[in-house]
């Protein structure tokens, strides 16, 4: 898989490119110093995945995620920190970031996000992602409610009539959920959601 690296301290940036070059099925094609650097290199080198840092000049790693869903872009991002604040995870999670992890977490541990990810997965380090879900909710008010519904046995067409929404923003809704609570599917979302007291 092809990856760039984003991280405005240089030695950080340097020793986790040199790092992951060393992993057989990684390549590191391009750094950044700072997210409009990392932007510009995402379109002009088309990486699989971006690891990236929160917090750098120009963009933030959250800002160049929220452009490249805008754009359609193919290129993964993955969040590298050391801030568990539930606001940023939130934004992240909206914004399609597919990986969040601790800046200290073990090179073997990030390779193999890196895969889960370049797989299709989700990658949350599991002390983050505790922070996380202990201190809020992820989903909106509509969100609940579709939910809500949802669990009661209403199809999507009973849950628009009800809520005077066409069926394609409530699928909107359910997608939105289950991609928020990293579900399988709408069953196991209500399932995580009403074990969390999200749904009362």
């Amino acid at each position: 898989m092809k990856v760039i690296v984003a991280e405005d301290q240089g030695m950080l940036r340097g020793a986790l490119s040199a790092l992951l070059d060393l992993e057989d099925d990684i390549e590191v094609i391009g750094q950044a110093e700072n997210g409009k650097q990392a932007l510009d290199l995402i379109q002009e080198l088309v990486p699989d995945i971006c690891v990236m840092d929160i917090e750098m000049p120009e963009m933030s790693g959250l800002d160049v995620a929220e452009k490249l869903k805008e754009q359609g872009h193919s290129c993964r991002v993955v969040i590298l920190t050391t801030f568990s604040r539930s606001g940023y995870f939130q934004r992240a999670m909206k914004a399609g970031v597919r990986g969040f992890l601790l800046k200290d977490s073990p090179i073997d541990e990030l390779g193999a996000a890196l895969r889960t990810v370049h797989a299709g997965g989700r990658a949350v380090s599991p002390e983050l992602a505790m922070t996380f879900w202990d201190t809020e909710n992820p989903l909106t008010e509509r969100e609940q409610e579709v939910l809500k519904l949802a669990a009661a046995g209403l199809t999507a067409g009973d849950i628009a009539k009800q809520l005077f929404l066409s069926a394609g923003t409530v699928r909107n809704y359910l997608s939105e959920a289950i991609q928020k609570l990293e579900a399988k599917n709408r069953i196991d979302a209500i399932g995580i959601a009403e074990k969390n007291g999200w749904l009362s």
